[in-house]
């Protein structure tokens, strides 16, 4: 594939020997970046095409990015242009975003959820949340590669598409990226945007946030809009932020949370269009007097148990928790557990809900090349197509969703969702956080997937100790505000994310590029 390249809370730049020392694009924060361009340190020009060098030293080995927004000079310079008139569009203005392969935008970049079926495909118009990323100033610098349909495809490994290769992450040689917003996390984590969007199903986001040293929010279901997003489960999909720090990770949430007149299911969200200000949840204390609940049993459910290293270091947390004021509720029992872990029910409510979903998707398409509409067809291009590797990746969840021969209108599909919704609240985080006052759960990250993701749960993802290792904390939907605090807490706390030095850096500094002429060609050969 072809890639081409195309008053606001001040950090800072300091000052040595006389001259700026600019921001370091590995952990660099929103803070650090809208501090440097409105001192004229630097221009949002510069950094795209310092974002857009530094993938190309790396992507042909890691496979992060599938394309970058040809016209990502154009709108940088567009953007200078505004801030230097002293207009600026919002907080995020002149920044530099990624986002998954799954969210449309209505320019010159494919949405392809990592198939060539999507290549040349046009949607109406942008996706509700990059409409508002573009609304708070952002500039959305390319898309992220991704576990080909989000993983919903059959047997693929994780971070593998047919369009863009096999994502692996930075950490050390050969690193699993786990998915489904492998790209995403990989980008991120060693600073090929500012941030990233990535989708969840059933842990797109916490997961791989948790393997690469970053931080991620899974937003409540309805809190953030799915429209225009290639789907797999209209009751569990949803959009958030990747970042490197809880503060910009909120910074972004806020940008594309709120309702969405597309999206039905934002109407649940008590907030309406203008969500909270979720950055000012970053305060300091933010533990102080919080209840957090350990469901602990949950360690020892299905066959992935936990090191005894694992244990050590997550006890660790705890006392963390404890020593910032928190109140730790050890050993809580969530009675549902054990049948969400064991996936009794979610493969007969995610794979109907896919049956619907994706042909609805197809029908929104402006320009559909394929002529795809049904699950039927769009399994028959995949497996007849050489560059979709069938059947050494295999359709297995198509297969078994096209046999079942029903969708989520099926009385079946509510008998088998009910039972699953029963399991997470009743006998999981509802019942749990009214029996003990809780404010939150917690565990490490991989193991709140199941449990958070048939209701639609929040999660977010905080760097835990050594090699990436995610500490996870979930609780009642729409609590954001309060996991937010409890996280940026924990942070701060730790400071862990600077202690652990990924493998594969990119090179290529703000200092290399500011002042100077164009460093690359802006064409990219995958």
């Amino acid at each position: 594939m072809m890639i081409v390249a195309s008053s606001l809370p001040l950090g800072h730049c300091a000052p040595r020997n006389g001259r700026v020392e600019l921001p370091p694009l590995l952990d660099a924060t929103l803070d650090e970046l809208q501090s440097g361009l409105n001192g004229g340190h630097f221009t949002s020009v510069d950094l795209i095409r310092a974002y857009t060098a530094r993938i190309e030293q790396v992507n042909p080995r890691l496979h992060a990015i599938n394309e970058i927004n040809p016209d990502a000079v154009s709108i940088a310079a567009h953007h200078d242009a505004l801030r230097h008139s002293g207009h600026l569009i919002g907080p995020l203005h002149g920044i530099p975003v990624v986002i998954k392969d799954n969210i449309a935008t209505a320019d010159n970049m494919n949405n392809t959820a990592g198939s060539y079926v999507l290549v040349g495909a046009e949607v109406p118009e942008d996706s509700t949340v990059a409409r508002k990323l573009r609304e708070a100033g952002a500039i959305i610098l390319g898309k992220a590669n991704l576990s080909q349909w989000s993983g919903a495809r059959g047997a693929i490994t994780q971070g593998w598409s047919a369009y863009g290769g096999q994502c692996i992450g930075a950490y050390f040689p050969e690193m699993d990226p786990d998915g489904s917003s492998s790209g995403s996390g990989t980008a991120a984590s060693i600073g090929l945007a500012w941030a990233a969007l990535g989708t969840d199903t059933t842990g797109s986001i916490a997961d791989p946030s948790s393997k690469h040293n970053l931080v991620g929010i899974k937003p409540t279901m309805g809190l953030t809009s799915r429209y225009l997003v290639v789907p797999i489960s209209e009751h569990q999909d949803t959009v958030g932020p990747m970042a490197r720090t809880v503060k910009d990770a909120a910074y972004l949430l806020s940008a594309i949370a709120g309702s969405d007149k597309n999206d039905n299911y934002t109407s649940a969200s008590p907030f309406g269009e203008k969500a909270p200000d979720y950055v000012a949840a970053c305060k300091g204390k933010g533990l102080r007097g919080k209840r957090v609940g350990v469901p602990r049993h949950m360690l020892e459910l299905g066959s992935d148990r936990p090191s005894d290293y694992m244990v050590e270091v997550f006890n660790s947390a705890l006392e963390v928790l404890r020593e910032q004021g928190a109140e730790v509720v050890d050993d809580i029992f969530l009675s549902g557990a054990a049948d969400l872990v064991s996936r009794k029910y979610s493969p007969f409510v995610t794979g109907p809900d896919m049956m619907a979903d994706i042909p609805r998707y197809f029908s929104q398409l402006k320009t559909n090349p394929n002529n795809i509409t049904t699950m039927m067809q769009l399994r028959e291009f995949i497996q007849k197509d050489v560059r979709e590797e069938y059947p050494e990746k295999g359709t297995q969840s198509w297969d078994r969703g096209i046999s079942r021969g029903y969708d989520n209108t099926s009385p079946v599909w509510w008998e088998n969702y009910s039972a699953q919704a029963e399991l997470a609240g009743p006998r999981g985080i509802a019942s749990a956080v009214k029996e003990h006052s809780l404010d939150a759960i917690v565990l490490p990250t991989e193991y709140l997937s199941m449990l958070a993701a048939p209701l639609g749960n929040p999660v977010i993802s905080v760097p835990g100790p050594n090699q990436p290792f995610g500490l996870g904390f979930t609780g009642a939907r729409f609590s954001e505000e309060v996991l937010i605090e409890i996280a940026h807490a924990f942070e701060q706390a730790t400071m862990v994310r600077k202690t652990i030095v990924p493998y594969i850096q990119p090179e290529t500094e703000l200092e290399d590029i500011v002042g100077k002429t164009e460093q690359t060609n802006g064409n990219l050969e995958l």
